[in-house]
């Protein structure tokens, strides 16, 4: 009868490695989640010197109208000439200063995975969410800077970059670890795409700004 038992209840070991992923998330701190936290400090911390750097400028410019940021390299790349305008303060103050909130706070839970913080599903998806808010703000910025203002910010396009690899990379790990539903074969393939998606997604956007300032940029090569 022992016998009997033992083949159909199925071992605590045996279990966990079935439910590998989520577990991870909900419960321990895996390899996998070390390796976003890793992810999230060193983005993050691009992203929020970034910020900062864009916040200090707008300061500038508040104490000098006529204030010439580091960023001012010509007509194209003119971090002043995106700071003056409306979309620069989309809900009534500069938009830096949000990211050098959320990269903080990006950063913050990078350290606290790395510390061996285990945090709930819930949690996760929330950290998903919030990016995915992020980078949509930050695509409604390419497209303002692109087609409306018709200059661009070199710091602001950094934060681009590492906005999407965080989405991406956070947006991986939870299909990964069964945070977010998927078959078992996107499971197992998902990390193994993240870097084409965010290479494709970056090709896209910043072919676009090449074809749309192609002869702006031919004109200052010549």
């Amino acid at each position: 009868m022992s016998t009997a038992a033992s083949s159909t209840i199925e071992p605590p070991q045996a279990e966990n490695e079935r439910i590998g992923g989520l577990e991870g998330a909900e419960g321990t701190t895996t390899s996998m989640d070390r390796r976003l936290g890793r992810w999230l400090i060193c983005a993050g911390l691009i992203a929020l010197a970034s910020a900062a750097t864009l916040v200090y400028e707008r300061l500038q410019i508040y104490v000098d109208a006529g204030h010439t940021t580091v960023c001012d390299i010509n007509g194209l790349l003119s971090c002043g000439t995106v700071m003056r305008t409306p979309q620069a303060e989309a809900f009534g103050f500069p938009n830096p200063f949000i990211g050098l909130v959320g990269f903080s706070i990006v950063v913050t839970i990078g350290a606290a995975i790395l510390a061996g913080a285990q945090f709930k599903k819930w949690f996760w998806i929330c950290l998903n969410i919030g990016l995915g808010a992020a980078t949509a703000f930050i695509m409604w910025l390419w497209f303002e800077t692109t087609f409306h203002i018709n200059a661009l910010c070199l710091f602001c396009m950094i934060v681009w970059v590492m906005t999407i690899t965080l989405f991406v990379k956070t947006t991986v790990h939870n299909i990964s670890a069964g945070v977010i539903p998927a078959s078992p074969s996107v499971r197992e393939s998902a990390r193994a795409w993240s870097w084409f998606a965010i290479g494709l997604w970056l090709i896209l956007i910043f072919g676009i700004i090449v074809i749309r300032f192609f002869d702006v940029i031919m004109g200052m090569m010549q």
